[in-house]
């Protein structure tokens, strides 16, 4: 078995679209291509021709790439849908298989630090998307707990040691985590403020050499938290007056 793939990565869950073609993984990997734009233009728009782009600069044809990752979020429904769209249409017209990568996955494998790892990405409603991180084992940094959303002051308190928090959270909520983590804090480079496809490209080298391929019927991006759509579903339902009234009278 190979020891490398090529595979074209993407991730949508930001207003930072990021793109790479990638061979190999963490160790010894090579980034052959990346693109990403920030605009307030809808990734469907760009996404596609960005990505063609990108393969012919690269002379490389969709049937030479290995595998098709896609980050899974968590981050915009929207986004995540695009992007999620957009993978299994590519991999139903070129029979690839799709690999998906947490966003949050991404930025922690991304940077380097003996010390706990933050990623943080800004959920809205006053909330973040986040997941801890530490360098071990691996030659990056993996998860040393599960991708949560929850109210910024609630992850500090979640803090008791020296911490890099990474990710587009930190530019909302430095003031806040400055505060409440004093020199505990260190933030991340600009560069790991987003999830990078190269990043992703790596990690999904290892979960193809794995066999771990998402099924493209039934995968889905990783919401975390439910939409507002999904929410006013389980609401309950406000009788009428009147039947209320009835009711009451039927006791």
């Amino acid at each position: 078995m190979i020891d490398e793939a090529t595979i074209l990565s993407f991730d949508t869950a930001t207003n930072n679209c990021s793109i790479a073609l990638t061979r190999g993984g963490f160790v010894n990997g090579t980034v052959v291509a990346s693109v990403h734009f920030s605009s307030g233009i809808t990734h469907s728009r760009k996404l596609l021709s960005s990505i063609d782009r990108l393969l012919a600069e690269a002379s490389i044809n969709l049937s030479q790439v290995s595998a098709i990752a896609v980050g899974l979020g968590p981050g915009s429904f929207t986004g995540l849908r695009i992007g999620m769209a957009t993978a299994k249409g590519l991999c139903h017209g070129s029979s690839k298989p799709l690999l998906g990568i947490s966003s949050l996955d991404a930025i922690g494998a991304s940077v380097r630090s003996d010390k706990l790892i933050c990623a943080v990405l800004d959920a809205r409603k006053k909330e973040v998307y986040s997941c801890f991180y530490r360098n071990a084992e691996k030659p990056y940094a993996s998860r040393c707990s599960e991708p949560a959303v929850l109210p910024p002051e609630v992850l500090a308190q979640q803090i008791n040691e020296p911490v890099v928090m990474a990710g587009d959270g930190v530019d909302v909520y430095n003031s806040l985590w400055s505060e409440l983590l004093g020199n505990r804090l260190e933030i991340a480079p600009a560069r790991n403020c987003f999830p990078a496809a190269d990043s992703i490209g790596f990690l999904a080298n290892e979960a193809y050499l794995a066999g771990q391929f998402l099924d493209l019927a039934g995968s889905m991006p990783a919401y975390v938290r439910s939409s507002d759509a999904e929410l006013s579903l389980v609401k309950p339902v406000r009788r009428p007056a009147k039947l209320q009234s009835a009711e009451k009278g039927q006791k």
